[in-house]
């Protein structure tokens, strides 16, 4: 599974926990929508930290607890 798209699922799955839509998350981050939909949709090939710590800092939890997620543990996790 590519970095990206480990992201954009935990990205997805926070987001139902927290029952927040992207709309809002987008919203209190000031991101603009393409940028999110890039992200969610998977068409980038790398996702950039500094964007990623954004939007945890949005969702009002620590980038420790974002990776901290059985997602990231994959030894076959594709971060090229």
């Amino acid at each position: 599974m590519k970095l990206s798209r480990a992201v954009a699922l935990r990205l997805t799955n926070i987001l139902r926990e927290k029952k927040m839509s992207l709309y809002k998350l987008e919203k209190i981050i000031a991101m603009p929508h393409n940028t999110m939909k890039t992200i969610m949709g998977e068409r980038n090939s790398g996702v950039n930290l500094r964007t990623v710590a954004l939007i945890v800092r949005g969702l009002d939890m620590s980038l420790s607890k974002f990776f901290d997620d059985p997602i990231f543990d994959n030894m076959n996790l594709d971060i090229e």
